[in-house]
């Protein structure tokens, strides 16, 4: 009965990883509030692993749902559109480049200083209130300078991924900085968005593994009833994330993303209410 309770929570987790993994409403921040009320009976070396490993299903949706543009190998395609694919892949290789060498060098002063509800809250608020002041700003601007993932430069691509970044600081949404930072670069929001889900396969897989390695390293093992909710919780982030990107590419064909803007100021008070009341509670 307990692994069926487990089984329950980690279907949720992995709910929640999948629909807010891609939106720009930072799924850290979600899932420190989803821990708050649904507690896995497991080892906090273990939550802290499952947090970014689950991140693994979600990858997988992408290459599915993009397994064509993304095969370089395809038979389909012509000598010119593989190396267009070869090219797109090398931008996205560049544009990881400046947050996989910030995140080795600082995971663990990160995780320690960083990822904390007020940090989250913050975030939250500031990056939710940069989406409505951008999208503003570009409703009167000239048509965007790029309009389709192919024609970003090596150049554009790297100064993405600098905005990528920021994602560091818990609660911003990797998504939301990556989409962000397009946007004020000239992206379309369709180019804006599909490029973000491209970067997202190193940089995830990227993470995921170095916390996987450092679980093992440190010493951990996992339980059956671990390993289960594990696999769970990948599968339903997976299954999730298939809709919630679908949703998301449709979704900016005609609308901005200041609804997402006022969602994040939304949430980022509430958190900030919440763990604040706790505190008071505690006093």
């Amino acid at each position: 009965m307990t692994t069926f309770f487990e089984i329950l929570k980690a279907l949720l987790f992995g709910i929640v990883e999948g629909i807010t993994e891609w939106l720009p409403v930072s799924s850290t921040g979600h899932l420190i509030l989803l821990h708050e009320f649904v507690n896995l009976k497991s080892s906090e070396a273990f939550n802290e692993m499952f947090d970014v490993v689950i991140q693994l299903g979600a990858i997988l949706a992408v290459i599915i749902l993009y397994f064509k543009k993304l095969n370089p190998f395809a038979l389909s395609k012509s000598v010119e559109e593989k190396k267009g694919t070869w090219s797109l892949w090398f931008k996205v290789c560049v544009a990881v480049v400046p947050s996989a060498v910030i995140g080795l060098l600082f995971d663990d002063i990160l995780d320690a200083y960083l990822y904390n509800a007020y940090v989250v809250s913050a975030m939250l608020i500031l990056y939710g209130i940069f989406f409505i002041l951008i999208e503003r700003k570009r409703s009167a601007d000239s048509p965007n300078a790029i309009e389709t993932t192919s024609a970003i430069t090596y150049k554009t691509a790297f100064l993405v991924g600098m905005f990528q970044m920021l994602a560091l600081i818990p609660g911003t949404s990797r998504s939301g900085a990556t989409i962000l930072g397009a946007l004020l670069l000239g992206f379309s929001r369709g180019a804006a968005a599909e490029f973000s889900f491209f970067m997202a396969i190193p940089t995830m897989a990227g993470a995921s593994l170095l916390k996987a390695v450092k679980f093992v390293l440190d010493g951990n093992s996992m339980s059956s009833t671990e390993l289960i909710v594990l696999v769970t919780a990948f599968l339903s982030a997976f299954v999730v994330s298939l809709v919630a990107i679908k949703y998301l590419t449709d979704y900016v064909k005609k609308h901005t993303f200041s609804a997402f803007g006022i969602y994040r100021i939304v949430l980022g008070a509430l958190v900030l209410i919440f763990f604040l009341g706790k505190l008071i509670v505690k006093a």
